[in-house]
């Protein structure tokens, strides 16, 4: 067992190096997209959060991928064949615009098609991350990870404004696409064992595993409070998110650069906090810092719609609620990941994540499809701010958990619900 960094093991290095790479790729989607629908095609609020929801649909299939994907015997195999699916979708964009040919009907299929690779991705991942770190490394790793993907939050933003102004916004998607593509050629070289999987033969399998996966999740006492409080969050931010760029550009008048640039300088608050997660559940506990960082998540969007004066004033208010927000998420995601690695067992990785993401996920087009269509009835504002107080709520599903009493991810096991 070697006792070196974590980050410097030749494995989880280049495993690293991939997933930092997309995920600055998937920064420049995530603005360049709604941009392509905003400012090109000229979407209204409806059709926008038809469009955020369209990304997230597939996850309502989750649970029936995960139990497929449970059976599979090299889930890297995977990993690599649900990079390139999500790079051949979102490299059609730049070539249906050279052809000035792109419509909302492609972004819609592009968002399903890369929704769907990013499914498979997820699914498969949980197996594959214990494979390749140790279980006292599990934390490590997450705060690492998540440290890349904050990172990216810092990079990206400002990185897919820029482009966007400088290039259009669909000829930005091509950073995504070659991220993908890196990503994939780097998960190819990361030799990892994987165990052979048990196979059970009967006629119904896929389906009794998927219900296995789900009764599992809903009667496992960590796992069933994760979800609740998770879910929660997700409806009402993606009630917000549905509408952020939107608001950003037409009710706060601001370039894609000056948006990108402050959703950049507000994503330095997730670097910190994936800096600090680990340190902060040693001193407050696990279970503490992940209900403080629900809370820290998902309240400060309550302030965006009071945002006002210049354009720096505006963009000052932006950047800084997304600091405290992109700080909580860290706190959040970093210990619960860690949490729920710790009590599922080996066998059940794929199909837990698989039923956690339907519900989890599945839930994000509803809260995308709600902010749409609230915006448009009672306006932006107030239904930012509603959604707002509604996530921050999300902790209580905690306290009557064994969530909020854990101190350490190493009093927990695997343990069947």
């Amino acid at each position: 067992m070697s006792d070196c960094p974590l980050w410097r093991e030749r494995r989880f290095s280049t495993y690293w190096a991939g997933q930092a790479v997309s995920q600055l790729g998937d920064r420049v989607s995530e603005l360049a997209l709604p941009l392509i629908a905003v400012t090109m095609l000229h979407a209204s609020a409806p059709v926008v959060g038809l469009l955020t929801a369209a990304v997230w649909a597939p996850n309502l299939l989750s649970l029936i991928v995960g139990a497929w994907v449970d059976h599979r015997d090299r889930k890297r195999s995977l990993l690599i064949g649900a990079d390139l699916l999500q790079a051949v979708a979102v490299l059609s964009l730049p070539v249906a615009h050279a052809f000035h040919v792109i419509t909302i009907g492609q972004l819609f299929a592009v968002a399903l098609v890369a929704g769907a690779g990013g499914v498979l991705y997820q699914t498969a991942y949980p197996t594959f991350f214990v494979s390749l770190v140790r279980r006292e490394q599990y934390l490590e790793a997450n705060s690492l990870l998540s440290g890349t993907r904050s990172a990216s939050f810092i990079v990206g933003p400002a990185l897919g404004g820029g482009l966007v102004q400088l290039l259009t916004a669909p000829v930005a998607m091509l950073v995504d696409g070659v991220s993908f593509l890196v990503s994939a050629l780097l998960i190819s070289r990361v030799e990892v064992y994987e165990t052979a999987v048990v196979r059970d033969e009967s006629g119904d399998r896929l389906l009794r595993r998927a219900r296995e996966g789900m009764r599992f999740l809903v009667h496992h006492p960590y796992l069933r409070a994760s979800l609740a409080c998770a879910t929660t969050i997700n409806f009402f931010g993606f009630v917000v998110s549905a509408l952020l760029i939107l608001f950003a550009s037409r009710s706060l008048g601001l370039s894609a650069g000056v948006i990108g640039l402050a959703f950049g300088i507000g994503a330095t608050g997730g670097l910190l906090g994936a800096v600090l997660a680990s340190s902060a559940a040693r001193v407050f506990g696990v279970g503490r810092v992940i209900a403080a960082g629900a809370i820290l998540f998902a309240g400060p969007m309550a302030f965006i719609p009071l945002a006002g004066g210049t354009v720096w004033s505006r963009a000052a208010v932006l950047a800084a609620v997304e600091f405290v927000s992109a700080f909580g998420v860290m706190l959040f995601d970093v210990n619960l990941n860690a949490l729920q690695t710790a009590v599922t067992p080996d066998d059940m990785r794929s199909r837990v994540a698989g039923a956690f993401s339907t519900v989890n996920y599945g839930i994000r087009p509803l809260g995308a499809i709600v902010g749409g269509v609230a915006g448009q009835l009672i306006g932006i504002g107030p239904t930012m701010v509603t959604a707002a107080i509604g996530g921050s709520l999300s902790f209580l599903w905690l306290l009557r958990s064994p969530i909020i009493t854990t101190r350490t991810i190493d009093e927990l096991e695997p343990v069947r619900g």
